[in-house]
C-alpha cells in the first residue's frame, strides 16, 4: 500500500495541534483566576485566598510546562512537512511567531519564576504584579497565534508575488475579518475551561470533605463565572457563525449538512452525511430553523455544498458531527450554570451530591468542546491551507515521502504519550495532595539544606542508608 504524505502530514498536524490546544486553553483562563485570587488576598488579607492561590499555582506550573513542550515541537512541522507554505508566508508568519516569543513567552517565563518561588522573597505587591503579568502574557500569546491562524482562514493584507506573500498592510494582515470573533470566542473558552476545572476539582474535594470552607469559596467563584460566561459564549458563537457564513460559506454548509442552496433551510439535529452520494441519511430536523439562526430570517437563503465541486468540499461528516459535539457541550454548560443558580438560591449548591458529581464530569466538557471546535475550524477550511489561495497539496514539502511522514507521526505519538503520561502523573499528585499539602509549611531546617550541588546527593545517600 502506497503511503500518502499529504494525508499523513494532515493527520500529524491535526494530532499535534489538538494535543497542544488543550493546555493553553486551560492556562490562559487559570492564570487570570490565579491573578484574581492574588488580588483578593492582597486586598483582604484573608489567608483563604492565598491557600487557594498556592494550590492552583502548582496546577498551573505543571500544565504550563506540558504546553511549552508540546508547542515547541508543533512549530517544527512548518519546515519539515509544509515547507512550501512556510516559504510563501515567511514574510508574515516569521515576524508574527517571533513577536509571540518576544512579547509573550519571555514575559510569562520571567514572571512565572517570581509567581512560583517568590511569594516569601518579594513584597506582596510584586507577587501580585507577577501574577497579573503571567496572565497578560498568556493573552498576548493567544493574540499572535490566533492572528496567524485567522490569516489562513480569512486572508487579507497580503500580496502574492513570485510564489511569496508580501505584507502590504500589517493592520489588515493581523486584524483580518474573522480575527476579533476568533479571539473573543477563544478567550471565553479559556475562562470557561478554568471555571469548569476549578468547579469540578472543588466539587471533588467537597465530596471528600476536605477543606470545605476554602473549596466552597472556589466553587462559588467558578459557578458565577460559569453563569456569566456560558450564555455569553452562546451569543459570541452566534456572531462568529454569521461571520463564518459571510467569509467561509462552505464551512457553514458542512456544519449544517446542507447540500443544496435553498431558502427556509431546516436545522438538522441528527443525520449521517454521505459525501459520495451528496446527501444525508436518517435525517432528523426542525423546519426553517437553520435559516433563522444563520440569517435571522425564517426564509433566509443558506448556501449548499453543491456550489463547489465534491473534491473542493470539506470532509462533511467530520465537520458536521464535530460542530454538534461542540454545541452539545456548550448547552450542557448553560444547563449547569442555571442549575447552579437555582441551587444557590436555595443555599444548597455545595450540598447537592448529584450537582457536585455532575460538575466533576463537566470538568472534561470544555476540553471536548475546544477540540471539537478546532476540528470544525481546521477541517472546515479544507481543501484550503490558505482559504481560496493555497491548497494543502500546494503547501506540502515536495520532497516529503509517505515513509518519512509516517515515521515522524509515530515519533510524535510516542513522545507526546510520554509527555502526557508524565504530566497527568504529576497533576494527580497535586490533586491528591490537595490544598492541605500545597499549603504545608516547610519543615526542613536550615542546616539540612544543601549548600553545594553534591551536598544534595550526599544528604540523599545518608537518608537512604538510614
Amino acid at each position: 500500500m502506497e503511503l500518502d504524505p499529504l494525508l499523513l502530514s494532515r493527520i500529524q498536524f491535526a494530532f499535534v495541534v489538538c494535543f497542544h490546544a488543550i493546555f493553553p486553553v486551560f492556562t490562559i483562563g487559570l492564570a487570570s483566576f490565579i491573578a484574581v485570587l492574588e488580588a483578593l488576598s492582597y486586598k483582604t488579607g484573608n489567608p483563604l485566598w492565598q491557600k487557594l492561590s498556592k494550590f492552583w499555582i502548582q496546577v498551573f506550573a505543571v500544565v504550563f510546562g506540558m504546553g511549552v513542550v508540546s508547542g515547541i515541537v508543533m512549530s517544527f512541522q512548518f519546515g519539515t512537512n509544509w515547507s512550501n507554505f512556510s516559504y510563501a508566508t515567511a514574510n508574515f508568519l516569521g515576524p508574527v511567531l517571533s513577536y509571540e516569543v518576544v512579547t509573550a513567552f519571555f514575559l510569562e517565563a520571567a514572571f512565572l519564576g517570581v509567581l512560583l518561588f517568590g511569594r516569601d522573597k518579594v513584597p506582596r505587591g510584586v507577587h501580585l504584579f507577577a501574577a497579573i503579568m503571567v496572565a497578560l502574557g498568556t493573552f498576548i500569546s493567544s493574540f499572535w497565534i490566533l492572528s496567524a491562524n485567522s490569516l489562513m482562514q480569512t486572508p487579507d493584507g497580503l500580496e502574492l508575488r513570485n510564489g511569496m506573500y508580501h505584507v502590504v498592510s500589517w493592520a489588515d494582515a493581523i486584524f483580518t475579518a474573522s480575527f476579533t470573533y476568533r479571539f473573543i470566542h477563544m478567550a471565553l473558552a479559556s475562562f470557561l475551561t478554568a471555571a469548569l476545572v476549578v468547579a469540578g476539582v472543588s466539587a471533588w474535594f467537597i465530596l471528600q470533605k476536605r477543606e470545605f470552607a476554602t473549596n466552597r469559596k472556589a466553587l462559588s467563584i467558578a459557578l458565577w463565572m460559569l453563569l456569566i460566561l456560558a450564555p455569553l459564549q452562546v451569543v459570541v458563537g452566534d456572531f462568529h457563525g454569521l461571520n463564518t457564513l459571510k467569509h467561509q460559506p462552505m464551512k457553514v454548509a458542512a456544519m449544517e449538512g446542507n447540500w443544496q442552496t435553498a431558502e427556509g433551510v431546516p436545522l438538522i439535529l441528527f443525520a449521517i452525511p454521505d459525501q459520495q452520494a451528496q446527501t444525508n441519511h436518517f435525517e432528523l430536523s426542525v423546519p426553517k430553523l437553520a435559516s433563522y439562526i444563520l440569517t435571522h430570517d425564517w426564509n433566509g437563503e443558506v448556501p449548499g455544498l453543491n456550489e463547489v465541486a465534491p473534491e473542493m468540499q470539506p470532509p462533511v461528516f467530520i465537520v458536521f458531527w464535530s460542530f454538534r459535539i461542540m454545541v452539545a457541550m456548550g448547552l450542557l454548560m448553560v444547563l449547569f450554570a442555571v442549575w447552579g443558580l437555582l441551587l444557590r438560591y436555595k443555599g444548597k449548591y455545595q450540598h447537592s451530591r448529584s450537582f457536585l458529581q455532575g460538575l466533576r464530569l463537566m470538568s472534561l466538557s470544555p476540553f471536548i468542546a475546544v477540540l471539537a471546535g478546532w476540528v470544525v475550524t481546521e477541517s472546515g477550511r479544507a481543501p484550503w491551507l490558505i482559504y481560496q489561495q493555497m491548497t494543502h497539496a500546494e503547501g506540502l514539502t515536495p520532497s516529503l515521502t509517505g515513509g518519512m511522514a509516517l515515521f515522524t507521526l509515530i515519533g510524535y505519538i510516542v513522545v507526546y504519550a510520554l509527555v502526557f503520561s508524565a504530566g497527568v502523573y504529576y497533576l494527580l499528585k497535586v490533586f491528591r495532595g490537595g490544598i492541605e499539602k500545597a499549603n504545608r509549611p516547610h519543615e526542613q531546617q536550615e542546616f539540612e539544606r544543601p549548600k553545594r550541588p553534591f551536598s544534595a546527593a550526599h544528604t540523599s545517600l545518608e537518608e537512604g542508608d538510614n
